[in-house]
């Protein structure tokens, strides 16, 4: 009977043979986006993008400035659809104690499109990080 090893002197030998698919699958989850196979590029299925501002000028300018960007890298552009205007409307009082008739109505209202984008590439996502859009516009994402 041989005495049993302590854990210091029992060495693991790593395995040669890694499971490609699990390594395809963490490498495309931790990247977000996709990798080249055998010379061409693996498309990511869609992008959704909102855009919502107060202006709808500078909003729509920011709407052609991503189409643009969408269409010369080669990905199938559906919009922008407009959503409907949100619209927030505060009263105020005009005076602090008397004249409780004379009142100010202010609102707010936000502008809202919708972008969708379907067959695009690695070169689609990586333009689109690196366009600058005007202030003042909210831009959401969504991959899936």
């Amino acid at each position: 009977m041989n005495p049993p090893k302590k854990e210091s002197e029992i060495k693991k030998k790593p395995s040669k043979k890694k499971d490609s698919k699990k390594d395809d699958i963490a490498e495309s989850a931790v990247s977000g986006s996709s990798k080249k196979v055998k010379g061409e590029e693996k498309k990511v299925q869609s992008i959704r993008i909102r855009l919502s501002a107060f202006d709808h000028m500078v909003l729509d300018e920011a709407a052609a400035k991503i189409l643009d960007t969408a269409e010369r890298s080669g990905a199938v552009v559906h919009g922008p659809t407009p959503l409907p205007t949100k619209i927030r409307k505060f009263t105020v009082q005009r005076s602090t104690f008397k004249h409780k008739d004379a009142r100010d109505q202010f609102e707010m209202r936000t502008h809202r499109r919708l972008i969708d984008l379907s067959e695009t590439t690695f070169n689609t996502i990586e333009s689109l990080q690196s366009l600058s859009l005007p202030s003042g516009v909210d831009i959401e994402i969504k991959m899936g």
